[in-house]
């Protein structure tokens, strides 16, 4: 996404936001986490005030400070959430000042800048080894990335210039005491952009890389990290093919003790700390080299390498490792000779040199004489001085081919002018126990460096000033270019005595260049040795030692190899053996047109005063800025801050210096516009729209809040206020301010939303009903439309409803048909009984229905019988038995029917049990209370007749009052009414017996049937008419008249019967 599409793309609310997250607002949040920007800090003088801020904002893991457009970056080490994506547009396209200090915010700016001014810029950043160099030169890369126009072919060129990054990692840096990831070279990259802000194009260049570290590493250090890779992370076949193990304690150069180095260590004194063990640190917790090895392999394929070109290169990676592993013992003359076929075997292989030749060009020397040449035998020591700078030009060349290589994959086409940002990516100043020639080069950069920054620093204050109309200020600060001159000066700096010794015939020690140091700088206020020390200061140097007064402070070197790592000489014979190589990337590092080897060439520091000169150059004609990068603890530790080391760093990166160049004149500068647009709510004139100008507002707004003539000026384009207090009380009043105009503006908002949110769905709804109602009313006309058709299909079928069936009655009598069938199914007949309820039936389903009828009775029946049990079929076949008797002749027949029968109507626990002790020897079947009438007189009482197996029982309470044997039972008498009375007649043979009884029962047709089954007597019952004579005893009678009546009743008559009147009951 580009810049300006972000900004279309940002709502009003979410810029709101943003503004208010400024921790600088509140004077309770600059208490606390410290000041945005060193400008704005009241003792500026201060280094102790200076720390303590920085400290402040540590502690709150708010790792970026300003000097004005200077970053500062204290490495946190651990990882942090604020470089996502989100981070990312958040800081994209916003004014670099109005959000908290962030490595993006300075990318960003330095890309709009560029794109607006259509020019070129530089991003240097410094710092000591572990600072975080290296990790922020990543995060500008990435964000360019992310923030820039995509298309295929510039996220090609986007691929490439990330993935430059570990390439690079793995060829140039290494784990060293201070750092897991050193960068070991000095880069410079140029990204080239086209005028849409597109990435196109790169192009590195290198400086310095410390070749003495393929050969030699201080203990607790690693060589570079590709060999730790290709040894760890390589493939099985890859190995076998380069003659590798698995196992870095195997190679010499990566773990044990350089034979060169241990020379050296017998002149410097016993006593020092000058450790000189090879680095035996292959495995390092935080390096995962085979994570790191798949990167590298996946980068180089997008870098465009050829799969010869990576094959020749892991081939030289692995001759260096075999190289190191050759040793030479001394024959019988002292002479070097080889005892390492297999490793030898191995390096010609790869390299592609014949071994013998490689053989001699290791153990001899090539002298040239006038007319003849000569070789002549190398001892041990010589042989192993020369293998290894044989090594170490194989390595350095190498990686300045591969720097190529990168640069023609990154290479620009397109011959149209191009803006770039640069980034330095440079060490820092460094101070070790024990410093050497490599220190004295980085520190010498520094040096150089540090008078471009203050130049350019001081040029572009001067440039705003005039620019804008204030009258320029004269700053007083430090002027190291007394330093550079001491060590650069021609003739009498100490790069010319260097290479003077270097050059000299003769027997030119580290010693005797100490001497003539002495002798020709000794005089110099910033330069001192054990010679020309105090008594005090000379207890504090070694003899072998001299010291220089930087600008950052005091560096002790050791003179130690300086003459050796400046000659960095690879003698004669051992280029020609090289040049003799089948192995493309050599046979490139080494070429057969390379200048007379005749000629001395120049030194290594030589060589980087070059580039610094040509560095330089490069950095003059660009718009600069800086990253100045500081280690808080030594132990990598987050959350330590060490002052005394951070003291130290500040003061070499000369960050005091540049904070007083830029609070010599105004603390605070911000163009009209800006600072109207931020501060216009506290002046009544200004708010909410000024009218006029920006500098009118602005000038209206200070009036109003009481700016004195002295606190500030007006420029051309920006307003300078001169005391950090002033802008604070500014900045306090607003907060004031802010949150009354925050509730306003968000009450505004918040109705205008609502009451565009409320349109919208008023508008909705509108459509929605509008759309609802036409299809309701659409459906309605279909519906009324389909009714029609169907009533008048209905009125002419029934109109034709007796007529046979056609096309006009058809749909008629289907519906008959159906509405027939539907009412006959809830009307269905409940039970058997029932089947006369049957629903009647329109014509023509006539037929139909009496199928039904008789279908649905057949299948009542048929699951009314397998629903029926044994004992219920025993009382139906009581009730057939009762029809045969009684169906047709009793009145009151019918309405017993529905009345089921029971096994009997008296429990045996209501039974007196003398009475049950009397009949125990016989089975009671079946019991019934009765009323008895008196044969005398007809009067009614309450008794028990009890039915056994033998004989009918009369019984009253405790006492048996009648036995009937069914033998002497005649005959049972009922009328043909409708009441319950019966007369049992009994044979009467002894005037003694009783006669027959007159009884009353409820449950009359039970309690005959019952009687009939039991005594075996079907033909018993006698169903009479009018009156019936029964026995009162022998040879006495009388009769009981039965007759219908309005109501029921028993009495006795005046001519002696009983008579018993009962209502006629219509018959079902």
């Amino acid at each position: 996404m580009t810049h300006m599409a972000l900004e279309v793309k940002e709502s009003l609310e979410e810029r709101c936001n943003r503004i208010l997250k400024n921790m600088e607002a509140s004077l309770t949040a600059r208490d606390r986490v410290g000041i945005q920007d060193f400008v704005l800090l009241d003792a500026y003088t201060s280094e102790s005030a200076f720390l303590d801020n920085l400290r402040k904002r540590f502690h709150e893991n708010l790792i970026y400070t300003y000097i004005g457009t200077l970053l500062v970056s204290v490495n946190p080490y651990k990882e942090l959430d604020i470089y996502s994506k989100k981070q990312m547009d958040t800081y994209m396209g916003v004014n670099f000042f109005e959000l908290p200090p962030h490595i993006y915010a300075l990318a960003d700016n330095v890309f709009r800048t560029m794109l607006s001014e259509f020019n070129n810029h530089f991003i240097l950043i410094s710092g000591e080894s572990g600072a975080g160099k290296t990790e922020a030169s990543k995060k500008i890369l990435h964000f360019y990335a992310v923030s820039c126009p995509s298309t295929k072919l510039l996220n090609n060129v986007r691929d490439r210039l990330l993935l430059s990054n570990p390439v690079l990692e793995a060829f140039g840096n290494a784990k060293t005491l201070k750092n897991d990831n050193s960068s070991r070279f000095g880069k410079y990259m140029d990204i080239q952009f086209d005028h849409q802000g597109g990435a196109v194009g790169g192009h590195i260049l290198s400086y310095l890389l410390e070749k003495s570290r393929v050969v030699h590493q201080n203990h607790g250090e690693r060589n570079f990290h590709i060999f730790y890779q290709l040894v760890e992370g390589g493939e099985e076949d890859l190995l076998r093919w380069l003659g590798l193990e698995r196992n870095c304690q195997h190679y010499r150069y990566l773990v044990q003790v350089c034979d060169e180095q241990l020379n050296q260590l017998q002149i410097k004194d016993q006593t020092s700390n000058f450790c000189l063990l090879q680095g035996d640190c292959a495995k390092v917790s935080s390096i995962n080299d085979k994570s790191d090895w798949r990167t590298v392999r996946k980068a180089l394929s997008v870098i465009e390498f050829s799969e010869s070109d990576t094959e020749h290169l892991f081939g030289i990676i692995a001759s260096v490792l075999h190289l190191g592993n050759i040793k030479f013992e001394a024959d019988a003359r002292g002479y070097a000779s080889l005892n390492s076929n297999q490793e030898m075997h191995w390096v010609s292989k790869l390299l592609g040199i014949p071994t013998q030749v490689l053989q001699k060009g290791l153990t001899h020397r090539k002298i040239e004489a006038k007319t003849e040449e000569v070789f002549s035998p190398f001892s041990v020591d010589h042989a192993v001085y020369a293998r290894d700078a044989l090594a170490k030009a194989i390595y350095g060349r190498t990686f300045s081919w591969l720097v190529n290589k990168i640069n023609e994959s990154l290479a620009n086409k397109d011959s149209s002018r191009k803006t770039v940002i640069g980034l330095l990516d440079i060490y820092g100043f460094e101070v070790f126990n024990v410093n050497s020639f490599e220190q004295f080069c980085i520190n010498y950069c520094n040096e150089r460096l540090q008078q471009l920054f203050i130049q350019l620093t001081l040029k572009s204050e001067q440039e705003e000033y005039e620019m804008e109309g204030i009258e320029w200020e004269p700053v007083p600060y430090f002027n190291n270019k007394i330093i550079c001159d001491l060590v650069e000066e021609k003739h009498r700096g100490i790069i010319s005595l260097l290479d003077e010794e270097c050059l000299r015939p003769g027997e030119a020690t580290d010693l005797t260049l100490l001497e003539k140091m002495e002798e020709k700088i000794g005089g110099h206020p910033h330069f001192v040795t054990h010679k020309l020390a105090d008594q005090r200061t000379r207890k504090t140097l070694d003899r072998g030692d001299f010291r220089l007064l930087h600008y950052a402070g005091e560096v002790t070197y050791c003179i130690v190899g300086f003459l050796d790592k400046n000659n960095d000489l690879l003698y004669r014979n051992g280029k020609e053996v090289m040049q003799q190589s089948k192995n493309a990337i050599i046979k490139h590092c080494f070429p057969l047109t390379e200048p007379d080897s005749k000629r001395r060439p120049e030194t290594v520091v030589t060589q980087f005063k070059s580039s610094l000169v040509g560095l330089t150059g490069i950095l003059m004609s660009k718009e600069p800025w800086y990253v100045r990068c500081i280690k808080p603890n030594e132990a990598k530790q987050p959350g330590r801050f060490d002052e005394v080391l951070v003291r130290h760093q500040v003061k070499y990166l000369g960050l005091m210096e540049h904070l007083r160049v830029r609070r010599a004149g105004f603390a605070y500068r911000r163009k009209y516009e800006i600072f109207l647009q931020r501060y216009k709510p506290l002046c009544p004139d200004t708010w909410p729209n000024w009218r006029g100008t920006a500098a009118e507002g602005v000038q209206r707004l200070i009036k109003h809040l009481g700016y004195k003539p002295d606190e500030y000026k007006m420029g051309r384009t920006k307003i300078f206020i001169r005391h950090p207090r002033t802008l604070f009380a500014t900045e306090d009043a607003f907060q004031v301010c802010k949150h009354k105009l925050a509730t306003r503006i968000q009450a505004k908002y918040k109705g205008y939303r609502v009451k565009e949110g409320y349109q919208k769905q008023k508008e909705a709804a509108t459509k929605i009903e509008n759309c609802w109602r036409g299809l309701m009313a659409r459906k309605e006309r279909e519906k009324r439309e389909w009714a029609v058709k169907v009533i008048k299909r209905f009125i002419k079928g029934f109109m034709t409803r007796n007529q046979p069936a056609c096309t006009d009655n058809r749909e008629y009598l289907a519906y008959v048909r159906h509405s027939y069938l539907d009412r006959l199914k809830e009307n269905l007949p409940k039970t058997v009984l029932e089947k006369d309820s049957w629903l009647t039936p329109p014509p023509i389903m006539q037929e139909a229905s009496e199928l039904l009828k008789k279908l649905y009775v057949r299948h009542m029946v048929r699951k009314y019988v397998q629903e029926m049990t044994p004992q219920r079929k025993a009382l139906l076949l009581l009730k057939v038995q009762t029809s045969f008797m009684f169906k047709g002749k009793k009145e009151n027949y019918p309405f017993s029917v529905c009345r089921p029968f029971m096994d009997t109507r008296i429990g045996a626990d209501d039974i007196n049990i003398k009475v049950l002790q009397m009949i125990r020897h016989e089975h009671i079947k079946y019991s019934v209370p009765v009323v008895k009438y008196d044969r005398n007189g007809f009067k009614p009482r309450l008794r028990q007749l009890i039915f056994t197996q033998e004989a009918t029982y009369l019984v009253e309470e405790a006492k048996i009052k009648q036995r009937i044997d069914y033998s002497s039972l005649k005959g049972v008498s009922v009328s043909n009414l409708s009441d319950n009375f019966l007369i049992l007649h009994v044979t009467c043979d002894d005037i003694k017996q009783k006669g027959d009884l007159v009884l009353q029962c409820d449950y009359l047709f039970e309690a005959l049937t019952k009687l009939t089954v039991i005594a075996n007597k079907e033909n018993c019952i006698n169903v009479v008419q009018g009156s019936v004579r029964f026995d009162i005893q022998p040879g006495r009678e009388g009769f009981v008249d039965f007759r219908s009546g309005q109501e029921s009743m028993v009495y006795r008559a005046k001519n002696g019967h009983l008579t018993v009147e009962s209502t006629r009951t219509k018959t079902r």
